[in-house]
């Protein structure tokens, strides 16, 4: 007798077809589910422009986060140093100057409003720090005098929320209207009393 008319090797070769579809069927619908992580991410990425600082500021007050979601926000931040204080995880940073308060506002937001996993939050943060200092953090600004320095300029972009140091005017209506006072300054722009 012939193999494919012995009703065993049908059986097998049924069976070896369907497991093929059933396989197909699972990797199909693994990568339709990480698409949607990807293009998150990538629909980001015009959004993390440095004048949207004040922007991602005003999400640090705004948005509260439950305890599951903070989980997500801590494990995300604390795997990446300070940028300007190396010494302590961004999670934590030394202290609430403007770059970790854009960094905490820009998790929030990613979190409760896009439901962002913790590898995710801290790949878009990661790039919010690179497009806001392209050069990169030395990780000392707190101890270099750049507590007073723009992002831009290796900085911490100011300790108050409201005066937030730029080195170039922002395209941010949120920070238009909190007003940069100091930018104005430097700008040789005076204030109308």
């Amino acid at each position: 007798m012939k193999n494919h008319q012995n009703p065993r090797f049908k059986r097998t070769s049924v069976c070896l077809v369907a497991v093929s579809i059933i396989s197909v069927g699972i990797f199909v619908a693994a990568c339709r589910a990480a698409g949607p992580a990807k293009q998150a991410l990538a629909n980001h990425a015009g959004e993390l422009d440095p004048g949207r600082a004040a922007t991602f500021i005003s999400y640090n007050k705004s948005i509260k986060l439950t305890p599951a979601q903070q989980k997500i926000m801590d494990e995300a931040l604390s795997a990446i140093p300070a940028p300007c204080c190396a010494k302590n995880p961004l999670a934590t940073c030394c202290c609430p100057c403007n770059l970790a308060k854009s960094s905490w506002g820009l998790s929030k937001y990613l979190i409760a409003e896009k439901q962002y996993s913790a590898p995710m939050v801290k790949k878009t943060i990661l790039d919010w720090l690179h497009s806001s200092n392209p050069g990169g953090f030395t990780g000392d600004a707190c101890f270099t005098g750049g507590c007073n320095r723009p992002f831009a300029k290796n900085g911490c972009g100011g300790m108050k929320e409201q005066e937030l140091i730029s080195d170039q005017r922002s395209t941010d209506p949120l920070l238009a209207l909190m007003g940069n006072n100091r930018q104005l300054a430097e700008d040789g722009v005076q204030e109308h009393q």
